[in-house]
């Protein structure tokens, strides 16, 4: 049984839902808003535009449900990492006993068999908890758009506006827009009204 292919295989496989947790535990990028007192100029008919990512980012909705998710990445990470020291550590131990002599053959297969079980077990585990915590990251997101959706369609009804559209650093629906139909900071305020009401409630 050779060491290094095996090591090197835990390694890049961590490396790999580390990449991920990072990913997913990220915020997103974007313009950060200016407040201003001067109040929203837009009126019933116009079509307004909100900053998404400028949104996500000042959204406590957002903040609490990316802060547990991150705790609970982290965890992982922390729990797989673990793990895989000590399956590292118990090859170095076995390649030892191999290299001195001390293992009958028959004892060595074993081991080896057992070894190469935990390194599959370990894979196995680390690719479940990727695909978790990707799922969840999609919920996530998922809550949080349902939410600012809800909102805006109440929001909406008494404002009226034709249409109320978003940009994104990654995708820019309004290329070029009037500071006075940008409604971000008013949406924000709105939604964190609401959020804290529902936190309230809920404790």
């Amino acid at each position: 049984m050779k060491q290094t292919p095996l090591i090197l295989s835990i390694v890049a496989l961590l490396a790999g839902v580390a990449a991920l947790i990072i990913s997913l535990t990220s915020s997103p990028k974007g313009p950060k808003v200016t407040e201003s007192s001067d109040e929203i100029q837009a009126v019933a008919g116009d079509i307004v535009y909100i900053r998404l990512d400028t949104l996500m980012m000042q959204y406590d909705m957002y903040s609490d449900l990316q802060s547990a998710f991150e705790a609970k990445a982290q965890n992982a990470d922390t729990e797989l990492n673990k793990k895989a020291r000590k399956l590292e550590s118990d090859i170095k131990s076995f390649e030892n006993q191999i290299q001195k002599g001390l293992l009958t053959r028959s004892a060595a297969e074993q081991q080896n068999t057992s070894l190469q079980q935990r390194q599959a077990n370990l894979q196995n585990e680390a690719a479940q908890k990727q695909q978790e915590l990707a799922e969840e990251s999609q919920v996530l997101l998922n809550q949080v758009m349902f939410a600012i959706q809800t909102y805006l369609e109440e929001y909406n009804k008494t404002h009226n506006f034709a249409a109320i559209l978003t940009t994104t650093a990654a995708s820019n629906v309004v290329m070029v827009g009037a500071p006075a139909l940008d409604i971000t900071q008013e949406i924000v305020d709105g939604l964190n009204a609401e959020y804290i009401k529902t936190r309230n409630t809920a404790k």
